[in-house]
């Protein structure tokens, strides 16, 4: 008889205790599950279909206090999946994440987080979290922006991840936060069997093949207006934050660095039936020897969404996008309201190595439309249809 594996059982073991802690609060709660089929299909990750059933856990005053989405979806690449994802929500704004998925090919997941954003009476907040992963759909073209849909390559990224932030509020709006990450990757053969994997081409020599262990030591500038931390509907987010990391397996150039400057801006209607959100970003990277994956990247759902993550990679990077939101219906679904909204959307950026020129050139741009589902304050769910030079059109969605 074959014996389960440790990492599942220990799995296995993590869902029943989370089961026991929230079983007393849900027996005096109300509690409804709303089957939803899921299909989806991007860049990296190839074709998903199957089922998702969000459980919603709410108080006597209808208020959200727990969403438990199980899912089981087929990937086109990896064969079945299973999830479980745990939201708990706090007064206060505390909130608390978990997250475990196994596949039936390479992929593993295990995530936690933690956020009390009004710790001490609201002088401070904090966040912790952990995560284990392997991603084998991850990819791979080289560096700079003139790489070509011919230079793709496939790769999994095994990788434990840990951080920690503490922040102080200078005011109601305004906070300064010191923490620290570590990031420990190793690459092994992916998941896209049609792809050349990464370790077997003229790539294999790119800086950070052969695995790295990094602590990032990071000091954080945040100033935000925003009426709500999730879902949002007026206000403005200005983020900046220094970083300096030590890779503890580079003997030679060990230390580079790493900047980011953020800023989100949300112009509503009178009757915020309308919500217009411009976002810009410029990340940059110093320093020699620095790993491939910790450079600065476009692509994915949080920067250029017609292309699969990490498509174009070099040392900086500057983005904008501008979006739509437009209410379409509030209704309720069960026992919470739930509002929906179309967002038309274009994003456009660059990657480069010099700010010496060309710094109003050579951008890609992609157009495209997402879907919104929002219950609030807590949770957003999304899924975006949009078009793209390389691949046609490709949608995702995230809960």
């Amino acid at each position: 008889m074959k014996m389960a594996s440790p990492r599942l059982v220990l799995i296995l073991a993590a869902l029943l205790v989370l089961r026991a802690w929230i079983s007393v609060e849900q027996a005096r709660a109300e509690t409804t599950y709303i089957p939803i089929p899921s299909a989806s299909t991007t860049r990296n990750d190839g074709n998903d279909a199957g089922l998702i059933v969000p459980i919603l856990v709410t108080d006597a005053d209808g208020e959200l206090k727990y969403l438990h989405a199980p899912m089981i979806i087929h990937n086109s690449y990896l064969g079945v999946r299973g999830t479980y994802n745990l939201f708990k929500y706090d007064p206060g704004g505390r909130q608390t994440r978990f997250q475990a998925s196994w596949t039936e090919e390479i992929e593993r997941k295990l995530v936690f987080s933690y956020l009390d954003p009004a710790l001490a009476d609201g002088r401070y907040s904090f966040t912790v979290g952990a995560s284990f992963f392997k991603n084998a759909t991850s990819r791979f073209f080289g560096i700079s922006q003139e790489t070509k849909e011919e230079d793709e390559t496939n790769y999994t990224a095994r990788e434990f991840r840990a951080n920690w932030k503490l922040g102080a509020y200078l005011n109601e709006v305004t906070q300064v936060a010191v923490g620290q990450r570590y990031r420990e990757v190793r690459i092994q053969r992916g998941g896209a069997q049609a792809l050349p994997y990464t370790m077997e081409t003229d790539l294999r020599n790119v800086n950070g093949m052969l695995g790295a262990a990094i602590l990032g030591h990071r000091v954080t500038f945040h100033y935000d207006t925003r009426d709500n931390l999730i879902s949002p509907t007026v206000g403005t987010q200005v983020t900046a934050y220094v970083e300096l990391n030590q890779n503890f397996r580079n003997g030679d150039n060990p230390v580079y660095s790493r900047t980011e400057l953020e800023i989100k801006k949300m112009f509503p209607s009178e009757s915020k039936q309308m919500i217009l959100v411009v976002r810009a970003d410029l990340q940059t990277t110093h320093g020699f020897e620095v790993p491939f994956y910790e450079r600065s990247s476009l692509g994915g759902q949080n920067n250029l969404r017609g292309y699969g993550v990490d498509r174009f990679i070099d040392d900086h990077m500057v983005s904008l996008s501008i979006e739509q939101r437009i209410h379409v219906l509030r209704t309720r679904v069960a026992n919470v309201m739930a509002e929906f909204e179309v967002a038309p959307f274009i994003d456009m950026g660059k990657t480069f190595n010099t700010f010496k020129k060309r710094q109003f050139k050579d951008y890609e741009a992609t157009p495209g439309i997402g879907f919104r589902a929002v219950v609030r304050p807590g949770t957003v769910g999304r899924q975006s249809r949009r078009t793209m030079s390389e691949k046609g059109c490709q949608g995702s969605q995230e809960v």
